[in-house]
């Protein structure tokens, strides 16, 4: 094309006619097809890169997404560690206050021991002091002082006389060996409540308690009043009718005959029932039952229990069993202890426990009168001169 330009360059005035080529339209359209590829290329190449950019990130991403999650989780491991130690802190904070306040009772407690074991101590060592510095005149009132603590003891607790005058008598004479005039009083009032102690019934506890063991060896000789199998035969009473001597033969003869099988008994109690040999013998151990209510009554001086006792064992004696000669002895053995009174009134025999305990008194109550008795006789050699 440059070579035409020239031509025409160089002959303006020649026309030439060139015929045109389709060459370089081809390379035109294969350039202008070849920028469109290399375009495309790029384009295509620079979405990969992009898509690859936003891969890589959103992998970034979802890393950064896991650590914060694996972040979070240790953090929460974190305050579940911290909030274990904090509860561990607590536990032992209250376990150390405890243990301290454990230990502070413990010593409060040791201190007060100690202190009463202290007290006691002193207590003790001065009730020595006071022992040793005693005459045997204060030893033996002391010992009489007992004496009749144990006397008051024995007969208000347990209701025993002899005993009781055992040791009023002992301690009379401790009173007297003492050779204390202030006693003086203390031994009158013995003597008044031994006086007393002698006049005072004592029933006889070991009898009874015999006479009720004899009536329970003898219920086995009751009859039950309800008919039973097995029942001993019982003598038909005395006829108190007009029958003849040869009616009264006829009759023996046909008891005879009907011995062992049929009980003749007359009775004004109704009979109910046929009792079996059990039920027999469970009537009897019910009396005997009774019975040893009225032993236990007897031994612990019980007048209620012992009056209450004998009550039910005699109804219950009227209930079940028949009405013979057997049965009213055994009734009237019942009435004769249901008069019996077990615990008496026993006397009073704390007077003179009292007025030993107030010795220093009665001493300085004889102090007075010797004093107040002394000058009379001075004054009666003053008037004889």
């Amino acid at each position: 094309m440059a070579e035409v330009i020239e031509e025409q360059q160089e002959a303006p005035a020649q026309v030439v006619v060139v015929k045109k080529s389709h060459a370089g339209l081809w390379i035109g359209i294969l350039s202008i097809a070849l920028v469109v590829v290399t375009a495309a290329a790029g384009f295509y190449y620079l979405q990969q890169l992009r898509a690859s950019q936003d891969t890589e990130n959103n992998q970034d991403n979802l890393k950064i997404i896991e650590l914060d999650k694996e972040l979070n989780g240790l953090r929460e491991q974190l305050a579940g560690v911290q909030s274990q130690i904090a509860n561990v802190n607590a536990e032992m904070t209250g376990k150390d206050n405890h243990f301290n306040q454990t230990l502070a009772e413990f010593s409060k407690l040791h201190e007060e021991r100690l202190a009463t074991a202290r007290k006691e101590l002193e207590n003790s060592i001065l009730l020595v002091q006071r022992q040793l510095g005693k005459t045997r005149g204060d030893w033996l009132l002391a010992d009489a002082e007992y004496l009749l603590t144990v006397a008051n003891q024995r007969l208000q607790l347990v209701g025993d006389v002899n005993t009781t005058r055992q040791a009023l008598e002992a301690a009379d004479q401790r009173l007297r060996e003492s050779g204390d005039a202030a006693v003086f009083k203390v031994r009158e009032q013995i003597a008044k409540e031994l006086s007393l102690l002698n006049s005072a019934i004592v029933p006889d506890i070991v009898g009874l308690y015999a006479q009720i063991q004899r009536l329970q060896d003898s219920v086995e000789n009751l009859a039950v009043f309800l008919p039973h199998a097995g029942k001993a035969l019982e003598k038909p009473e005395a006829p108190n009718n007009d029958l003849s001597e040869h009616g009264h033969e006829i009759l023996q003869q046909v008891a005879k005959q009907l011995e062992g099988y049929v009980v003749l008994r007359h009775t004004d109690q109704p009979v109910n029932a046929v009792l079996t040999p059990e039920e027999a013998h469970f009537i009897k151990q019910q009396l005997k039952v009774r019975l040893e209510m009225i032993q236990i009554a007897l031994v612990q001086q019980n007048d209620a229990l012992f009056s209450s006792s004998i009550a039910d064992a005699k109804q219950w004696l009227k209930k079940n069993f028949s009405e013979n000669q057997q049965t009213d002895a055994f009734a009237a053995e019942l009435d004769k202890l249901a008069g019996v009174q077990i615990r008496s009134q026993y006397p009073d025999v704390s007077a003179s426990l009292k007025l030993l305990k107030d010795i220093s008194k009665l001493r300085i109550e004889t102090d007075k009168a010797v004093f107040n008795n002394s000058p009379a006789p001075a004054e009666a050699a003053t008037a004889g001169q």
